[in-house]
């Protein structure tokens, strides 16, 4: 990462909307910002959208960003929102329950279990397919609750959900998950 001065200046590139410093930062934070909307489209073309969209957000919000918090975390949750606002946009209710069963408690699962160093990779792999064919809403809760570190009640409050859906929507999504990833692992 460059240092603090080498990011002031790029960011106040971006600020007065010079192209050069744009497309540094945008270069810096490409490959991580693709990983981020990843896990929350259903395939490379859809992520690439949400990244576009979302460095377009960045560079009209740009001057708002005061160097208080790191830069790239900003960013991040920029494409956060950019990625669930896209989920919102093509899809009516995207997180409603299919269901309304009441599900477990599911918050002290160990999701992922790795016995071999050689297969991490693979895993790793075909974990993220499982995860991008998921539904919109079961895919956002677990990238928010798993990856994010979000609590329940938070992305109750951030989705215009209640806990029990977002709980109901994790367990679901953990459970289809196990049930995609066992028989490709099956010996």
């Amino acid at each position: 990462m460059e240092n603090k001065e080498e990011l002031q200046k790029i960011v106040a590139g971006c600020v007065k909307g010079k192209a050069k410093y744009q497309k540094k930062l945008f270069e810096m934070f490409y490959g991580k910002m693709m990983g981020v909307c990843m896990r929350y489209a259903r395939d490379q073309d859809q992520a690439q959208d949400i990244v576009q969209t979302g460095f377009i957000k960045i560079f009209k919000k740009i001057e708002v960003y005061n160097f208080e918090g790191s830069l790239e975390g900003w960013i991040r949750r920029i494409m956060v929102n950019t990625a669930i606002d896209h989920i919102r946009k093509n899809k009516r209710d995207p997180f409603a329950i299919e269901d309304e069963a009441r599900i477990e408690d599911v918050e002290g699962d160990d999701f992922f279990a790795y016995e071999r160093e050689e297969e991490t990779k693979l895993k790793a792999e075909v974990a993220m397919k499982a995860i991008s064919r998921l539904s919109p809403a079961y895919r956002t809760v677990f990238n928010l609750y798993v990856i994010e570190g979000f609590t329940h009640k938070e992305i109750a409050e951030y989705l215009g959900i209640s806990e029990g859906t977002s709980k109901s929507n994790l367990a679901k999504a953990k459970q289809k998950l196990r049930e995609e990833l066992s028989l490709k692992f099956e010996h």
